[in-house]
């Protein structure tokens, strides 16, 4: 009885969290993964799932151990969640597709927010470059890395790995991320970039 009031616990967090994700414009229609570790586990949204309309079916538990047997309907970005939780202490980890992010993304190494919330939130966000983007063993090893110092990463062209204690905090910190390159992009549109550096903070 315990174990299904935990599980019905968790799927709650995960269907808001997702319904946000979509309505906030963040993912497309099967885009993204969310995920949370407990107890030596992992939950993460099954492959192939919609997040803005998640059923109990589409949260599935997967061992925590690289090494272990994964459930075979996890998402297919479950090893870059597996490297993450071994390298750092997070709890929940959120991939979205933050559209003004991944288009700063392409041209650009980092995304230093020119917002205060930003600045403060997030300090500054590496860009990943990868020759292969989805599932790729490489991005998994250079998040899990970055992730220990950065709260989020972008992997260019593709998308945001964002970590924290839970879901709800890893969405903050890619909807901060989403509005702070937002503003980036509205900034250099309206060629204020320059005078701002030169203005200073």
């Amino acid at each position: 009885m315990a174990e299904g009031i935990r599980k019905a616990r968790i799927v709650r967090e995960f269907q808001w969290v997702g319904r946000d994700l979509m309505a906030s414009g963040l993912l497309t229609l099967h885009a993204g993964n969310l995920s949370v570790r407990r107890n030596g586990r992992v939950f993460i949204t099954r492959t192939g799932s919609s997040l803005g309309h998640l059923g109990a079916g589409d949260v599935v538990e997967t061992p925590l151990g690289r090494g272990q047997r994964p459930h075979p309907r996890a998402s297919m970005e479950l090893p870059t969640h597996l490297a993450i939780y071994e390298a750092t202490g997070a709890g929940a980890i959120l991939h979205a597709h933050p559209p003004s992010a991944i288009a700063l993304s392409f041209v650009a190494d980092r995304i230093v927010p020119m917002d205060s919330e930003g600045a403060i939130t997030l300090r500054e966000v590496p860009v990943i470059r990868a020759r292969n983007v989805v599932a790729s063993p490489e991005v998994a090893r250079r998040a899990a890395a970055l992730l220990k110092d950065h709260r989020v990463v972008v992997v260019a062209t593709h998308g945001s790995f964002a970590v924290g204690q839970s879901l709800e905090e890893a969405l903050s910190v890619t909807t901060t991320l989403e509005m702070s390159a937002k503003i980036a992009l509205m900034v250099r549109a309206l060629g204020g970039a320059s005078r701002r550096r030169r203005r200073g903070p």
